[in-house]
């Protein structure tokens, strides 16, 4: 409950004092990459409930000669890089704190299918509500390997608590501003995660 408070009281002022400058980007959203404006997909939740994230759009809908969508790299504008390089893109995951599905803080929400690659022990960022930033983001965000992100993830569910979200969100302004924990240039994101093998056997 102290969690959420938290989450709302920074986030209903936060939105409204935002919001002209949200239309702003969505105007600019609208001209460089087309209709729709909000990029939505479905995201594992707090035990894995599904729910659909929303963020500006990056990219643009340009096809090949058949009609496939161009890879990534070629349809992310300078524009859109701009947008990530700056989360600026996140903003209308704020719609997903006021609506309770995420947090500000906690493990970063990954593609569904990813559930099954999981580890027991990696399985356990989903205890908690995904947050719009989390420890691995301030920790090095896609400067590190997934194994290391997920070891973080655990680390803050096990250690979680209301000073340490603070520090979080402050460490996260920081970063952004240098734009710190940003490479990957290749495809100006995350490689696909793909299972990592452990003690254990499972894959």
């Amino acid at each position: 409950m102290t969690k959420r408070f938290f989450d709302l009281l920074l986030t209903i002022p936060g939105f409204l004092l935002i919001l002209p400058f949200l239309l702003i980007i969505a105007f600019c959203v609208r001209i460089f990459h087309g209709s729709p404006i909000i990029f939505s997909q479905l995201r594992p939740g707090q035990n894995s409930k599904p729910f659909r994230m929303f963020k500006f759009r990056t990219m643009t809908n340009a096809t090949d000669a058949v009609g496939n969508l161009l890879p990534d790299i070629e349809r992310l504008t300078s524009f859109g890089r701009f947008l990530r390089s700056t989360s600026l893109d996140e903003f209308p995951t704020l719609l997903n704190v006021l609506k309770g599905e995420m947090s500000l803080v906690g493990p970063r929400p990954l593609l569904m299918e990813y559930l099954p690659l999981y580890s027991s022990d990696q399985n356990r960022r989903h205890a908690v509500k995904p947050g719009m930033t989390g420890w691995a983001q301030v920790n090095g965000r896609n400067a590190i390997s997934w194994e290391e992100k997920f070891r973080l993830d655990v680390w803050y569910v096990d250690n979680r608590s209301l000073w340490l979200d603070i520090k979080i969100l402050a460490m996260t302004i920081y970063n952004v501003l240098l734009r710190k924990g940003i490479n990957h240039n290749a495809t100006e994101t995350m490689p696909n995660f793909t299972g990592s093998t452990h003690a254990d056997g499972n894959v």
